[in-house]
Parts: C-alpha cells; sequence; structure tokens
C-alpha cells in the first residue's frame, strides 16, 4: 500500500510525503483483522543497544576494516548501526548508517570550529557484547 519515491539522495515534494492516510485503521481491519486483538507477539529481551562515544579522532581505514569485519561476522545480529564520526584529516563529518550487513556512509557537513569533534555510534542488535564493541571502537583511534 505504500507509494514508492525513487530518489538518489534527491529532494521529493514535502505535500507527497505527508498526510498520505498510510495508516487507515478500516483498511488495516480489512487486511489482518485481529490487529486489534490479544496482544500476543513476545518481546525478545535479547535486544539491546550498545553506545559508543569518543572525543579522539578515529582512523578512517580501521574504522572500515573493523565494521566491515563485525557486520561480516555478526550482521545477522546486528540490527541497526548509525554514527557520527569524527575521522582524522577530514574537515567534515562521517556520517555511518548500517542495516545487518549492508552499510552506507556520505560525507556530512563541516565541523565548525567551535563545537567539540567527538564520534558518537550507536548499536542495536542480539545478544550484543557491549565490553568487546568498546574494544572494537577503540581499536580504531587513530595514532
Amino acid at each position: 500500500m505504500a507509494r514508492l519515491h525513487r530518489t538518489d539522495h534527491c529532494a521529493v515534494p514535502v505535500a507527497e510525503l505527508l498526510d498520505r492516510g498510510a495508516f487507515d485503521l478500516n483498511r488495516i481491519l480489512e487486511i489482518e483483522p485481529g490487529f486489534l486483538g490479544e496482544d500476543d507477539h513476545e518481546h525478545d529481551d535479547a535486544i539491546t543497544s550498545v553506545s559508543l562515544r569518543t572525543s579522539h579522532p578515529l582512523d578512517a581505514n580501521r574504522f572500515t576494516t573493523w565494521i566491515s569485519e563485525l557486520l561480516r561476522v555478526r550482521g545477522a545480529d546486528v540490527l541497526r548501526c548509525k554514527g557520527i564520526l569524527d575521522l582524522k584529516g577530514s574537515p567534515n563529518r562521517y556520517v555511518f548508517q548500517g542495516v545487518h550487513m549492508l552499510m552506507d556512509a556520505t560525507v556530512g557537513k563541516p565541523w565548525k570550529d567551535h563545537e567539540p569533534r567527538e564520534s558518537r555510534f550507536v548499536l542495536i542488535g542480539r545478544d550484543l557484547d557491549a565490553a568487546a564493541l568498546r574494544a572494537g571502537f577503540e581499536s580504531c583511534l587513530a595514532p
């Protein structure tokens, strides 16, 4: 029922996105009559998040190697990861996003002279080892 807008980092007019009536309760009930019934799903307590932060610049190659290997090995368990990173030698933020084994990164806006530069990275997943993730992230610090 969703309308697709194919773009390549291009803008879509806001009117095309808002007030579309995408969630119409009557339509949902036609498709799934038990939608408002008993809450019979289970919550997975193994799903957690790990937040990582450093004010020391990261080495781009080390980060790429670490995150690529992490998602290759544990990608099925990493539901989402995202961050804004300070890469050594770059005047711009590095914006990273990942879902399972898929990842994407873009160069963001420049760091302003008066603002603190720091890297913030969050992972959401199943059975995440916070200590191992922290150690892996810290191994990406620039020398």
